[in-house]
């Protein structure tokens, strides 16, 4: 899909942003796109926008924001030492899905992590996101763990 441009969130984009968690049968309900929006979301984003080794992205379509994704950058003693990327909250407007725009997206964000020297990227997907499975493993993401959460 051409036209498709990627670049780090500004905070005017986050309604936008949080529609696009919204908009997905796995986490509907979960957000509160509504507007004025929740001032925690504008504290999230201005600590991920602080911080060096996180970075929220969007994806644009003809100046409309039609994805996002969030990006971390991880030090860690394993791996002599070695980064790793992790990616998390990967969204594409539905009405886009399956037109390539996800494949491009996490290209691109695999190439932020080379670019910073990661030696490994990483996402978790939720178990029912069968589809979300499916897409990663023909970009050919590996199933290597089982994850868990605590919630608190």
């Amino acid at each position: 899909m051409s036209g498709i441009t990627f670049r780090p969130a500004t905070a005017g984009g986050l309604p936008a942003i949080v529609a696009l968690l919204d908009d997905d049968e796995h986490s509907k309900g979960r957000e509160a796109p509504s507007l004025p929006l929740d001032q925690r979301y504008f504290a999230a984003f201005e600590a991920i926008a602080a911080d060096p080794n996180q970075m929220q992205v969007v994806a644009e379509l003809d100046g409309e924001v039609v994805g996002t994704m969030q990006l971390s950058f991880l030090p860690g003693i394993a791996f002599r030492g070695g980064w790793r990327g992790q990616i998390e909250a990967v969204r594409i407007a539905s009405n886009l899905r399956g037109q390539g725009l996800g494949q491009q997206m996490i290209a691109w964000a695999v190439e932020r992590f080379r670019e910073r020297g990661c030696g490994m990227a990483q996402l978790t997907s939720m178990s029912t996101r069968i589809d979300a499975h499916r897409f990663y493993e023909t970009m050919g993401w590996k199933k290597s763990h089982a994850g868990f959460k605590l919630k608190l």
